[in-house]
């Protein structure tokens, strides 16, 4: 049976007998069949009879199905309706549009559309720069994704990834206030997908690409930065780089390293791994080894693909012509964005002392966190139910969030960078430990810590631009 989740949680209502022990019998039931009581209500109540509504995580669709046979057989209870809360909460989808503006009598109606919208066309027409100032442009971005490579559920289509877009639009909303708009399209093709994204970016000031695989999300990412004038994040990448480096950073200080010093492995090259390592060798990594699934990424490797010439090129794969574990051999940081199961304690035991692991796969990671933690200093996962999480919700907030404020039109590792320096700022030295590198998402000073650095990093890139034209 697996560890019950909020995910897996269910709201059972059961008729039983109005007996003093009710509420502790459905408890010790429920969590004798392996799931934890969150809430027990009583909903309607008779001479003899409780009508209840017992609420409880479980450890999935099986786990549910046990947790409910075990109620009902429980002397004189008789089951009602069984509730997926999880599907509860996507009824009708997560997110909504509203007015900004009352629309009350003949006068708004006529300032908001005919006749008085037809003046602000008219100065959009002659001004298109001032979309941002007069329509949704200003906070409004495009979430868009083709659905071929959504969480860990591999290449599902638009349609089934609506419902993590629309997560995400609601992330947007809730941590930086930025109204986001899923966009799923019915295509893989990247010409496609780049002319479709193209033609209606007037709408939006910045376009986060999501769960596209690799390796056309390079490719679009890259057609898109050059012929678009708004930011364009592939959060798959660049979110994933900056929580990581921000770990990272934290991470090195727990061990006193610095990153300029550190021998770090990684596993993978894919959309992550890339802008992980891209990110690294931006904040000061100097001596870094790729491994991918045939094996570690160096020059002289035969049949490289384009993809990972530059990675290749930026690393130092060719001093180590063995496996990737013959790389770990004191080696100081692991980091993994590949695939479940890759590691050994006993690879762990061999890496240097003080040493760092952060086994990112999802929903199994490299090596089992608890059997890390018996030899490595920092352990870092994917997951929520582990210290550490690497989770691209602590970043892509705040970052957009900046980059619409500095009205940026593009974005550079520099403000990369200083999204990954922000966000481990905000755990201060008193806080730091090797269960605590990054902040919870809902501290209250993250998103906003990160915009602003963001911001400031945005307009510096604007003014450099602006004094080389000028020149």
């Amino acid at each position: 049976m697996s560890s019950p989740s909020v995910s897996y949680s269910i709201t059972v209502r059961l008729e039983m007998p109005a007996q003093p022990s009710a509420v502790s019998t459905i408890t010790t039931t429920v969590e004798r069949a392996g799931g934890i009581v969150t809430a027990v209500d009583v909903s309607a109540s008779g001479m003899n009879r409780l009508q209840v509504d017992v609420t409880c995580a479980t450890g999935g669709e099986d786990d549910a199905k046990h947790v409910v046979g075990a109620l009902s057989d429980l002397d004189g209870v008789t089951i009602g309706r069984v509730s997926d809360r999880t599907f509860l909460a996507h009824l009708g989808g997560k997110i909504e549009i509203q007015p900004k503006m009352q629309i009350r009598h003949r006068d708004d109606l006529s300032l908001i559309y005919t006749p008085g919208v037809g003046r602000v066309s008219q100065q959009l027409a002659a001004h298109p720069e001032d979309a941002v100032r007069l329509t949704i442009k200003r906070n409004t971005i495009a979430v868009v994704t083709d659905g071929s490579a959504v969480l860990g559920l591999g290449n599902i289509g638009p349609t089934a990834a609506l419902p993590v877009m629309e997560g995400k639009a609601a992330l947007f909303k809730r941590f930086a206030g930025i109204d986001a708009f899923p966009i799923c399209l019915d295509t893989q093709d990247v010409d496609e997908i780049v002319r479709t994204v193209k033609i209606i970016a007037p709408v939006f000031a910045g376009i986060n690409l999501e769960d596209i695989s690799a390796p056309r999300c390079f490719e679009i990412e890259e057609r898109l930065r050059a012929e678009l004038d708004v930011p364009v994040f592939h959060d798959d990448q660049h979110g994933t780089a900056i929580v990581a480096l921000a770990a990272l950073r934290n991470a090195l200080k727990v061990v006193g390293k610095n990153i300029e010093d550190v021998r770090i492995v990684q596993s993978g090259a894919g959309a992550a791994g890339s802008a992980i390592l891209r990110l690294m060798l931006a904040a000061g990594a100097r001596n870094v080894v790729v491994a991918d699934v045939e094996g570690i990424i160096r020059t002289d490797r035969p049949n490289l693909a384009p993809s990972l010439q530059w990675v290749a090129e930026a690393t130092r794969g060719g001093e180590h012509p063995g496996t990737m574990q013959d790389a770990l051999v004191g080696a100081d940081v692991f980091i993994g964005v590949s695939a479940p199961n890759l590691l050994t304690e006993s690879d762990v035991e061999a890496m240097a002392e003080g040493s760092i692991v952060f086994a990112l796969a999802n929903p199994l990671p490299e090596i089992d966190p608890a059997i890390a933690t018996r030899h490595a200093a920092v352990v870092a996962t994917g997951r929520s139910d582990f210290a550490n999480q690497i989770n691209n919700v602590l970043a892509f907030p705040g970052v957009f969030r900046g980059l619409l404020d500095g009205r940026s039109t593009r974005i550079t590792d520099e403000m990369l960078v200083a999204a990954a320096t922000a966000l481990a700022d905000v755990v201060t030295p008193e806080e730091l430990n090797a269960t605590y590198i990054v902040p919870s998402v809902f501290h209250q000073s993250l998103h906003t810590a990160i915009a602003a650095s963001v911001q400031a990093a945005a307009e510096a890139d604007s003014q450099s631009r602006s004094s080389v034209t000028q020149s």
